[in-house]
């Protein structure tokens, strides 16, 4: 069998919907750039959760913010939510899995912290009680989402942000919000350290 063909589309389809959703994301991507860049200038902290992929994407960019993204600084303060075996699992089997970041966002979230929120769906249940309590703790919400937003996109006030990927596919949904993972990152850098030479 040749794989090839399918891998070229797989890489076309990619571009493709990079090329066509810039417009559409980069005020918003720009924007909750700035969301995430004053939360830390104000030395508050950013939470971040999401299941399967978006997990991941929770981790790489809790990763970056602790470690680095391309140039050396200070590390900065972001918790990832799925990472914690004991308490997620603790919380699932003794309340509900519905509750895993929830219980979390509660228990370490502020005024002024952010929580980063990915869902491609937009209806994952336990994301979406996570941004329940963080606006119930005052907290700021930049949310990932595909397929239209799900029920998210009516949770979210005006004050959060919504990066929709334009796109009910789930793989090309999480390619866009890993290049919008980067591009957080990036601006959270320049704006601290000023503009990469």
């Amino acid at each position: 069998m040749d794989h090839i063909p399918k891998i070229r589309q797989h890489f076309a389809d990619s571009a493709q919907l990079k090329r066509d959703s810039v417009d559409a994301l980069a005020p918003a991507v720009a924007r909750a750039a700035t969301v995430l860049t004053e939360c830390l200038l104000a030395d508050g902290k950013i939470l971040a959760c999401g299941n399967g992929g978006s997990a991941a994407d929770a981790q790489h960019f809790a990763a970056e913010m602790v470690g680095r993204f391309e140039r050396e600084r200070p590390e900065l303060p972001a918790i990832s939510l799925v990472t914690d075996t004991s308490i997620l699992t603790a919380v699932a089997n003794d309340y509900a899995f519905e509750q895993i970041f929830a219980k979390q966002v509660r228990a370490l979230g502020i005024a002024g912290d952010v929580l980063l929120a990915l869902s491609t769906s937009g209806n994952s249940a336990n994301v979406i009680a996570a941004i329940e309590s963080a606006h119930d703790r005052d907290m700021r919400v930049i949310a990932l989402t595909g397929h239209g937003g799900g029920r998210i996109a009516g949770l979210l006030a005006d004050r959060d942000v919504h990066l929709c990927v334009p796109h009910d596919r789930t793989a090309r949904i999480q390619e866009v919000h890993l290049l919008m993972i980067h591009c957080l990152c990036d601006a959270i850098d320049n704006a601290l350290l000023g503009e990469d030479e």
